[in-house]
């Protein structure tokens, strides 16, 4: 088990030693995102902007317009919340090439409470335009997904966990911006997840087996764009899908899926997530118990989709 910043900071350390256009910016958390990693490598490259995210974004775009290849980050609540307009105005209107790139997303922050928990991330960025949005599932993908943020040419949100996570996928999986994963077959429904959820639902799915539903599990690591081949295929061959998100159920992963398949092959659909509330003080574990984020509340929504399909 690694956390996804900890893959984040191996990742970006990297490939700071095979392009010397790439370049970090943090807003004085370099300990807790890990760009710190990339910081003792490159000191040169690496610029500490303070508790100041909105001249940070500004920063990084003025050196995405000189030909660099900025990777800029902060805690998920301050990079949607705080910066939000320097993204929308300084990154997303003019297509630069940066890369925010947000740790400690979700209610797994903990004991910071609700302030510090981001619930809505995901919903803010997908909804700003030229804007794509990751969230990967373990360390694996996550050093997929950095590498694959390098390569693409424009604004890329990176959401990311406090917490260790358990490994969905095998060391080498290769990370594709806007292609999902099939992580296991099924043909009574589907869960759609993405992050740490994904996890949650291969535990989900080997134990509804037990009762013979049969759960496919679909990884979404690009929110958007949105896989719509994949989803397409998921709602027309087991027609049911159950999503899940730590993350609100409004405007994220959840809110995506639902926009397609309502457009384009309405399908009976389950939402799992935050259900339009902040996050508490507590434990991650005890967090995620609380809010329903966890295999067992997958399972009783699995078996009344499935009930409700017959």
């Amino acid at each position: 088990m690694i956390a996804t910043r900890d893959a984040y900071g191996e990742a970006l350390a990297e490939l700071g030693g095979e392009n010397d256009k790439i370049v970090a910016l943090d807003a004085d958390l370099s300990g807790s995102t890990k760009t710190g990693v990339f910081a003792k490598k490159f000191p040169n490259r690496f610029f500490n902007m303070g508790i100041a995210e909105a001249n940070m974004v500004g920063t990084a775009a003025g050196l995405a317009s000189v030909g660099k290849i900025p990777f800029l980050s902060t805690f998920a609540i301050f990079a949607a919340g705080r910066a939000w307009e320097q993204i929308r105005q300084s990154l997303a209107y003019p297509k630069a090439n940066v890369k925010v790139v947000a740790t400690h997303g979700g209610v797994t922050v903990g004991e910071d409470g609700g302030s510090h928990q981001s619930v809505e991330d995901i919903a803010i960025m997908r909804a700003i335009p030229n804007m794509t949005v990751i969230v990967p599932a373990d360390g694996e993908e996550t050093k997929g997904a950095i590498r694959a943020a390098a390569a693409y040419k424009g604004p890329v949100y990176v959401r990311l966990g406090r917490n260790k996570v358990a490994n969905v996928f095998p060391a080498g999986h290769k990370f594709e911006i806007g292609k999902g994963n099939v992580v296991a077959e099924g043909k009574d429904l589907t869960f759609i997840t993405t992050g740490l959820m994904t996890a949650q639902a291969v535990i989900a799915a080997e134990k509804l087996k037990e009762e013979g539903i049969s759960a496919r599990v679909l990884h979404l690591g690009t929110i958007k764009p949105l896989d719509k081949e994949l989803v397409l295929k998921a709602a027309q061959e087991t027609g049911a899908i159950v999503t899940a998100e730590e993350h609100s159920v409004v405007g994220g992963l959840g809110g995506a899926v639902a926009e397609f398949l309502g457009e384009e092959c309405p399908t009976l659909m389950k939402r799992v997530g935050i259900y339009d509330r902040f996050g508490l003080s507590g434990k991650s574990d005890e967090l995620l118990k609380y809010f329903g984020l966890n295999a067992e509340t997958l399972i009783e929504q699995a078996r009344e989709i499935v009930s409700r399909k017959k």
